[in-house]
Formats: C-alpha cells, sequence, structure tokens
C-alpha cells in the first residue's frame, strides 16, 4: 500500500551543469501535475510528465527544478559595432563643441565606449537538450525514488490504521448479527405488554403470529448483515494487495456505510441502533485514512 504523501530532493551535477528537483505529492482523486520549470528547461516539460507518470498513479504533484549552467561556453560576449560606430560620433561632437575641433578615438576612450550600456550584449546560448534531458532525468529519478520510499513508508502505517478500524467494523457488525434474531421475540412482548396495558383480556393468537410476522420481515437484516460482511473481506484483501488500491477502498467504504444506514433504518433495537452508530464513526474513520491511499 502506498500513501499519496510523499516528498524527494535531489541535486546532480555533470559537465559544469548542476540540476536541483523538488517533488512534493499530497492526496488527489487523479494524477495532477504542476510544475515549475526555468524558461531554458520548458522543452523538457513533456518528458517530466511522462517519467512521473509511469511511476505514481495518483496524487497531487508538485514538481521544482532549478538549473545553473557553470560551463565556460554556455554564454558569449557579442560586439554591437553600429552603436560603437553612433558612440563615437557622438564623442566626437562633444569634443568639437569643447575644442573646436575634430579628433579621432584615442584609446583612452575605447574603455567609455564599451562601458555605454548595450554596447556589449551578453547572449545564453542554445542548451545542449539531449545532454540537459539526461541530466534532468536522472536527477528526477533519484527524486522520485525519495518520494516513493516516503509513501511506502507512509502506506505501510495507513495499512495499520486500515486494518484496525476494519476490524472494529467486523466485530460491531457480528454482534448485530447476534442481536438480530432476538428482535421479532422482543417486539411481540412489547405488543403483549400493550395489549395488557389497554385492557384487554383475550388476543387472538393468529393476529399477534401476523403482526409479529409482518414486523420480522420489516426488521430483517440478514441479507444486509451478509453484504457488510463480504464488504468487509473485499476491503480486507484490497488492504492487502500489491499496487493501487485507493479507488476501490473509497467504493468499498462508501457500501459499508451503506449497509449500515439500512441496519439503522430497519432495526428497531435500541442496543442494535448503539451499534450502528459506533459502527459509522468507524467507517468515517476508514474514509478518512482511505482518501491518502493511492
Amino acid at each position: 500500500m502506498q500513501s499519496m504523501t510523499g516528498y524527494g530532493r535531489r541535486q546532480r551535477s555533470r559537465d559544469g551543469r548542476e540540476m536541483t528537483v523538488e517533488v512534493k505529492t499530497v492526496n488527489h482523486r487523479f494524477l495532477d501535475i504542476s510544475f515549475r520549470l526555468p524558461r531554458a528547461l520548458s522543452f523538457a516539460e513533456d518528458a517530466v510528465r511522462r517519467q512521473i507518470g509511469a511511476v505514481l498513479r495518483r496524487g497531487h504533484v508538485d514538481v521544482n527544478v532549478t538549473y545553473v549552467n557553470m560551463r565556460q561556453d554556455a554564454r558569449e560576449v557579442r560586439l554591437d559595432e553600429g552603436l560603437v560606430l553612433q558612440y563615437k560620433e557622438a564623442l566626437l561632437s562633444a569634443r568639437q563643441i569643447a575644442r573646436k575641433e575634430r579628433s579621432g578615438i584615442t584609446n583612452e576612450n575605447v574603455d567609455w565606449i564599451v562601458s555605454q550600456p548595450d554596447v556589449l550584449q551578453i547572449t545564453v546560448k542554445e542548451e545542449d537538450q539531449e545532454a540537459v534531458l539526461s541530466l534532468l532525468s536522472d536527477t528526477l529519478a533519484d527524486a522520485l525514488e525519495d518520494v516513493q520510499a516516503m509513501r511506502a513508508r507512509e502506506g505501510s502505517a495507513l495499512k495499520e490504521d486500515l486494518t484496525l478500524h476494519l476490524d472494529q467494523v467486523e466485530r460491531i457488525r457480528n454482534e448485530i448479527a447476534l442481536l438480530a434474531p432476538n428482535v421479532p421475540k422482543a417486539y411481540q412482548e412489547k405488543m403483549l405488554a400493550r395489549v395488557k396495558e389497554l385492557g384487554v383480556k383475550e388476543i387472538d393468537p393468529q393476529r399477534l403470529a401476523q403482526e409479529v410476522a409482518l414486523m420480522a420481515d420489516r426488521c430483517a437484516i440478514d441479507e444486509e448483515l451478509s453484504r457488510l460482511q463480504s464488504h468487509i473481506a473485499q476491503m480486507r484483501a484490497a488492504i492487502s494487495a500489491q499496487g493501487e488500491s485507493g479507488r476501490r477502498l473509497d467504493f468499498l467504504t462508501q457500501e459499508l456505510n451503506r449497509e449500515v444506514n439500512t441496519i439503522g433504518s430497519k432495526a428497531s433495537d435500541a442496543e442494535i441502533t448503539r451499534l450502528v452508530v459506533e459502527a459509522k464513526s468507524e467507517i468515517e474513520k476508514l474514509r478518512e485514512q482511505v482518501q491518502n491511499v493511492e
């Protein structure tokens, strides 16, 4: 069993490139992936999505990637020759105004010219996509390994807790099964006591038997108890199964709740009613925990 809660963070360096990947997952009905990728890595989004989808089946996944290219060939400097000439003309005009004469640019002026905005342009060279994607894939695989390890640990704790609550539901179900046969007899005793209170001296045994039979039919919960036991067995199998089981557990939890509600509406016994309330409390705890199962 896997939880949908996990976290992993890994960093790798290769050939002057450094990649950091952070992955966080929480519960969600489906697989929902959100990215924060540097613009230089936007080409890799589909590949990252496929890689995550091959490992995770459900959950909201936040992926944060940081990338630094420290290679000497990562950037290049270009000289804007046209802008240099314009600065030269502006400098000559300034000198003419100051000295009333024209002169060329001297070596002392070169530093000033190239220090002006946009004369030298620094551009980022196009990345080697294959090398970058390989580094990103390896780093992401490391982070996902940590995520899976955490989800497995959380899943083990979930399995133990789910089993505990399911045991309680089964115990309550068995207690109700022991009480169910006594419901018609208790109803008959109540009817007889009520009739005596009303002062009726003679009671038609056949009519009394019919009333008790009708009541027993309306209060019969044998089918609900049988289905409840079946759902419990299926849930145990799903808890112990390999792979994704969250959706099935969610469905079975709903079915448990449905059968218990039906038992509560049909049974008129106070003790059964109390047990139904207790069972619904345990099923609600199951439902809350099942939401975190992948």
